[in-house]
Order: C-alpha cells, then structure tokens, then sequence
C-alpha cells in the first residue's frame, strides 16, 4: 500500500518505539490532477479547483467591501463552542422563544458568502459589518514547519466541516423553520437552501468532502472523516433530499414518521426545492460509493477507515503534526454506524461494515483502562485491571498482517510516531483521546442490523 505522510526510521538494535516521522499530506493542485489522473477524468476535477478558486476570491472580496471605508480593521470573531453549543434536541418550545431566534439571527449573519460557516464561533451576538467570518483558529503549538499553519493565517477555515460546523448550522436552521413557518421563518430557510448548495459545491467528484472549502491546501483537502465530515453531510443531504416535516430523534431517522408523538420536535425540509432535492440525492450516492472505497485493505484484508484521505490516490494521509497515516477507531466506528442505517444495503455495503466489525473484533485491547488527566500525576496512562475493556487504541498501523495491520501508533507534536503511548510528550499524552471505548456501542448493534436483514 502507498501511503503518503509517513517517513520510516531505521530500527536501532531490532527494535525502535519511534516507528517514523509524519510527513505533510500534499494539497490537491492542477499540477497533481494533471500528472496523477487520466486525461479523460482530469476535467471535473480541474473544474472543481477552480470553482474553489473563485468562491475564496468571492469570499475576500465580500468581506473586504464590508470594510471599505472604515477607519480601524475590525477585529475577528470571538472564539466560542459555536456548532457544538447548538442545541439540535431541545424541547419545542424553545425553538419558538426569543432566544432561539437570536443565535438563529446570528447564525445566519456568520455564514460566509460561499454558504458555510466556520468554527469555534461565539454565536452571542450577530456578526458586525466587517467583522471576520472567523475566529484566530490558530493553535498556540506551532512550530516552524508546522502542518497547521495556515497559508494565511487571516483566512483560516473560512467555511468548514470540521468540529460539526456547517451541518449543526443547516440542522438547527431546519428547527427553526419548522418553528417559524410564515414570513419570521424565510430567512432561515434562505440560508439553508445556500448552505445545502454549499455542500454540493464543496463535494469532490469522487464524492468526498474535505475538511475545508473554498480549499485551504495540505491536510485540509484531504477527504476528512475527522468529526465525521463525510457522513454528517451525507446525512444533512438526506434529510434535505427527504423533504417534508420530519420528527427530530436522537438520530437522524432514515424514514419520515407519519404519526409522531404530540410533543415532538420538528425539523422542517419541506421548502428545498425539487432540483435541489434532485442533488442532494445524487451528492448522497456519490458519498456512499466514496466510503466504500476508501475503507482501507491492509495485506488483501478489507478493514476500517482512515482520519483522512488523499482526494486523488484515497490513501490514507497525516492531520496534524500527531495525526498520523493510520487507521482510525473512532472516525471507523462512526462510518460502520452510517452503512447500518442506508436503507435496503448493497451487498457492498454489507461486507464493507461485517468486515470493520470483524476487525475491531479482532483489535479490541482487553484487561486495561485508560484513566489520568492533566492534573493526575504522572498524567494519563493504560492500567492493567483484571476484567477491564474492550478499548480501542485511536490509531492503528497500516502494516501488513493476517488481520489487516493493527499495531496501536501514537503521534507526537514534533511529528514522530511511536509505539508506546508513554513515551508520548506529557502535553500530547494528556491532550488527546488515544484510547476509547468508542466502537463497542456500534459492535453491540451488529447482531440486530444483521437480523433485520435477515442474515444471522
């Protein structure tokens, strides 16, 4: 398997626990699209980078007009929790209150001219004239050759999918919609419509989405199922593709409900348009076949699912400096759960998610917890205990075996990849989720999935 963003070491003494070094994943170009593709699929790409092109010049130039004329720059956006203090499950009568119209009045006012939203915004209040899409969104780590920094760090994530943003955006404006049926509720459903188009922009050919758009460069054009960019916006995509009045579970449902219960929550899709409905189904298809081709096969074994992949070889690729080229537990967890619930499942379906069960089957790490904190002493570390587990190791290694790879890595923030997660930086170790019992939820669900299909 050719894997970009790791360098290997030399093993000193038949044994190294610093495995490699991260290298950066390469940024989609016309360069790459002209030496790495077929002539004959070279043209939607080609098409893509530059209509990516022209939104980030659109973008710069709406935000740049707002502020002609004023005598001091405005500042950016205040940091906050933005998608991941949206309440999408709240009881219905907050949706009509007061308060919910104001953090939707100022979800619309961050949205950016491509249609997106950025994260990590303080939605307390509407955004002012010319004041940022953004928050710094620069990390206090970087380095010097950092794979975060950003080609400029005045326009980072102008419109992403990472950290939920976007998707919780578009949901949240779909309750409100449902809320606010008559002319309070149009411009909640106008920006809902231009951040539908938003996502059916920023989709790739292949039916991925990266993590940001217009295209930032390096890891953030990879295909990112980090914060489950690619199904969320499968999902959203279904939902708007549904149409109608559709009851708000604790899930997205795969079906409307006819007869809901009488306090139920609605989310309201009915207003999208049947040409849009029409793409969105379409875009929902081409994601499907994107995942099941870019679950990985490790020595002719079908696995999991990459963090990131590259748009164009869809092999897996480096996040940030700690991220390495790996297969991923938690992002896995979260795609086999997204092919749990497509309606009557392919045979390829089928097999891509009875193979990932039977690889985390085979990697579950029993008889240990994973416990500590920054204030623990000695921080956090793996424990033996008697009867503990499963766990799953974030990271697992695309190295040949009978099971498909499956060596537990971890990555430091000068980019080496080890083997020991104690031998990580203090900062690191306690600064990330390298163990977790993420998947035995969805294991659980397998036996029932299979019995719904008939299959034991």
């Amino acid at each position: 398997m050719r894997v970009a963003g790791l360098v290997l070491l030399v093993a000193i003494a038949g044994h190294a626990s610093v495995l490699g070094v991260s290298t950066a994943a390469p940024s989609l170009t016309e360069a790459r699209v002209r030496a790495e593709l077929p002539a004959a699929e070279q043209r939607p790409w080609l098409e893509y980078l530059r209509r990516s092109q022209h939104q980030m010049a659109a973008d710069k130039a709406a935000l740049a007009a707002e502020r002609t004329g004023t005598k001091e720059l405005p500042t950016q956006a205040k940091e906050g929790n933005s998608a991941r203090a949206i309440p999408l499950h709240a009881e219905a009568a907050f949706y009509k209150s007061a308060e919910a119209r104001q953090l939707g009045d100022a979800i619309l006012s961050f949205q950016t001219p491509a249609g997106g939203w950025s994260k990590n915004l303080a939605l307390v209040a509407p955004r002012a004239r010319g004041e940022g899409y953004t928050t710094n969104n620069l990390s206090r780590y970087l380095g010097e050759d950092d794979f975060d920094a950003p080609k400029d760090p005045n326009w980072n994530y102008v419109g992403t999918l990472d950290n939920d943003a976007t998707n919780t955006e578009l949901r949240y404006l779909a309750l409100l919609s449902a809320a606010w049926p008559g002319h309070e509720g149009d411009a909640y459903r106008a920006s809902f419509i231009r951040g539908i188009e938003y996502l059916l922009a920023a989709q790739y050919p292949n039916g991925g989405w990266p993590q940001v758009w217009p295209l930032e460069g390096g890891y953030h054009d990879a295909i990112t199922f980090n914060d489950d960019a690619v199904t969320e916006s499968a999902e959203t995509l279904t939902l708007a593709a549904g149409g109608g009045r559709w009851p708000v579970v604790s899930e997205p449902p795969t079906q409307p409900t006819v007869v809901p219960a009488a306090r139920t929550v609605y989310a309201d899709y009915s207003f999208v348009p049947e040409d849009v409905r029409f793409q969105a189904r379409l875009a929902v298809g081409r994601a499907l076949q994107c995942i099941l081709k870019t679950q990985q096969r490790v020595g002719g074994v079908l696995t999991v699912w990459s963090q990131q992949v590259d748009p164009l070889t869809l092999q897996p690729v480096s996040g940030r400096n700690f991220e390495p080229a790996a297969l991923s537990s938690g992002e896995s967890a979260s795609v086999m759960e997204y092919l749990m619930a497509v309606p009557n499942p392919s045979p390829e379906v089928v097999r891509a998610v009875e193979s990932a069960a039977a690889w985390f089957e085979a990697h579950k790490i029993m008889g240990y917890t994973w416990s500590g904190g920054r204030t623990t002493p000695g921080g956090r570390k793996l424990t033996a205990v008697a009867g503990a587990g499963p766990l799953w190791a974030r990271y697992y290694s695309l190295g040949d075996s009978a099971h498909g790879g499956g060596k537990p890595v971890f990555g430091d923030r000068d980019k080496t990849i080890h083997d020991d997660v104690m031998e990580l930086s203090l900062e690191r170790r306690n600064g990330y989720a390298w163990y977790s019992n993420g998947p035995e939820r969805v294991l659980a669900e397998v036996p029932g999935w299979k019995k719904s299909l008939g299959k034991n």
